[in-house]
């Protein structure tokens, strides 16, 4: 892409208008170019431009986007210290201190590098940074496919895959956008291994409780199986887990009984958990029965006999069941209920109902083809 540069000169004579123009704005830095070459110009003029970056002169913008070209220009191996260096003065800068400006460089910069090139990473993180500063995430490409891309383009060791997807996934959650900050963690801990999965532990700990947490997520089975949260087996993050996967809200009822200090420790609300293991229990329910009576409503979700009604049409809401209220039979009427897991018994039970369906449709065939040969 093309980034805006001063006037169309030769690159000393670029560099020379640079490090005048910072040196008039008080950094301490010669106007004569060094001999060294570019690529040790460009490191003086970066070390002092963050002068630049507190003043308010319609100027900034040319003169970083100057500074931009002049890096994209140099062969790839002498660029990535100066990536690196630049990229921490524009994340450096006090919040607040014009967002929205070293965004654009950023964005240019990083647009501006081959899509392969390795030093991609830093400058990619550094717009995550600064776009949390600020709440522009939704700026940002974020999507999941795109950044598992990226992560093979660049050739990212284990480390800074880790780094990069922790980064993208803490700013996704400080902006509310706590879906696809789920699918972010997910991805996280499902890259680790059983070698280095206890390296993991801060990382499962904060997805569980960031799921029980999430009012809009019922469905944790998965997490179960990731190998970090497996390595968490024993503790009480992982009991509790184990509870909203399949266990009924009595379980919880006597977890948070004996554990009362340590939910309130994770920051969870009690009553928001009986809300969600009350619709978890209904679901594990609805998916036994066909029928379930308000007597057994109320004994299992501990709930007044007054307030079925009203429960019953909240969990319909969520469109996670079918169901209708039979009032004269005091009973409710299950049409279909999502699992609570989905394992081996389920697997069994779709490939029952789908073999079913198939021997009806060759007997509804069978049967067309028969009053077919008839007429």
């Amino acid at each position: 892409m093309s980034v805006p540069a001063f006037i169309d000169i030769t690159e000393e004579d670029q560099a020379s208008e640079l490090r005048a123009y910072i040196k008039s704005k008080g950094a301490e830095i010669s106007e004569e170019n060094s001999e060294g070459g570019l690529h040790v110009d460009l490191a003086q003029i970066i070390e002092a431009c963050d002068v630049c970056l507190k003043d308010d002169d319609k100027d900034v913008e040319s003169v970083m986007n100057s500074i931009v070209s002049l890096l994209l220009i140099l062969e790839t191996e002498k660029q990535e210290a100066l990536i690196e260096s630049l990229c921490e003065k524009l994340v450096k800068a006090r919040e607040g201190e014009r967002p929205t400006l070293r965004m654009q460089l950023l964005s240019n910069l990083f647009h501006g590098m081959d899509e392969n090139t390795p030093a991609r990473y830093t400058v990619y993180c550094g717009l995550i940074k600064v776009a949390a500063t600020c709440n522009a995430i939704a700026f940002i490409p974020t999507d999941l496919d795109q950044v598992r891309k990226w992560i093979i383009d660049w050739n990212l060791d284990t480390e800074k895959k880790h780094t990069l997807l922790r980064l993208v996934y803490e700013a996704l959650v400080d902006c509310k956008k706590s879906e696809a900050a789920a699918k972010v963690m997910v991805e996280l801990l499902g890259s680790y291994t059983e070698d280095n999965a206890s390296q993991a532990r801060v990382d499962a700990h904060r997805c569980i409780v960031r799921a029980l947490k999430d009012p809009n997520s019922f469905l944790f089975d998965h997490l179960l199986a990731l190998k970090p949260v497996r390595f968490l087996e024993g503790e009480l993050i992982h009991d509790l887990l184990t509870i909203f996967v399949s266990a009924k809200l009595a379980a919880y009822v006597k977890f948070y009984q004996s554990n009362k200090d340590f939910i309130d420790s994770l920051g969870l609300s009690h009553e928001q958990n009986m809300a969600k293991m009350r619709l978890l229990t209904f679901l594990g329910m609805a998916a036994e029965m066909k029928e379930i009576s308000f007597d057994t409503l109320v004994e299992e979700l501990q709930i007044g006999v007054d307030d079925v009604e009203a429960f019953v049409i909240d969990a319909v809401r969520t469109k996670m069941v079918y169901c209708k209220i039979d009032q004269t039979q005091r009973k409710v009427v299950v049409s279909h209920s999502t699992h609570r897991t989905f394992g081996k018994q389920q697997w069994q039970q779709l490939h029952d109902n789908l073999s079913s369906w198939k021997q009806n449709l060759a007997t509804v065939k069978s049967s067309l083809q028969t009053l077919s040969t008839s007429a």
